[in-house]
């Protein structure tokens, strides 16, 4: 049973929440989403695993919810860990971008969304994972991904994707 914090737009815990139970309107829970970029200027992207509920075999970068007592830091660099067996240090990525969404994708989902964007050059231990939720990973460029983007081959609730697609400030350029 995953159990998150609920809290509101001060991001100030308002109380718990059970994944997978309705969501009380007036409350948000924090997620991640992790870009990893290597030395190549290639970012690493994921390929969901056939028994996801949501988006099997969609495309995406790293990313999840932030447990009951965890910063937004700590979820990242565990999310990261858990999924690809890449064990990232916090001095290595930053903060690039929060976005408060009340919906995705016509669903109803009150969350904070903390986007990270972390260097790092290595491979990628998936056998190292803990998790079973990510069948392959791979580095990619910024056009591979505009790609897998525009032919539907990525999880479309990835919304921070066409920020740093369209800005010309953001880490695809």
């Amino acid at each position: 049973m995953e159990i998150w914090d609920l809290v509101n737009l001060k991001r100030e815990v308002v109380g718990q929440h059970v994944r997978g139970t309705e969501m009380p309107p007036d409350a948000y829970h924090q997620v991640v989403h992790i870009w990893i970029r290597n030395s190549e200027g290639k970012y690493l992207m994921t390929q969901r695993s056939p028994a996801k509920k949501t988006c099997p075999l969609k495309w995406e970068c790293v990313g999840g919810s932030v447990l009951q007592g965890e910063s937004s830091l700590h979820a990242a660099l565990r999310e990261v860990r858990e999924e690809v067996g890449i064990v990232l240090q916090p001095g290595d990525g930053k903060l690039v971008l929060t976005q408060v969404r009340d919906y995705a994708d016509g669903a109803r989902v009150n969350d904070i969304n903390d986007v990270y964007l972390f260097e790092f050059s290595g491979g990628i231990p998936l056998a190292d994972a803990s998790t079973d939720e990510v069948i392959r990973a791979c580095w990619a460029s910024r056009e591979e991904i505009g790609q897998l983007w525009r032919s539907g081959e990525m999880v479309s609730g990835i919304k921070d994707l066409s920020y740093f697609m369209d800005n010309p400030n953001g880490i695809f350029n």
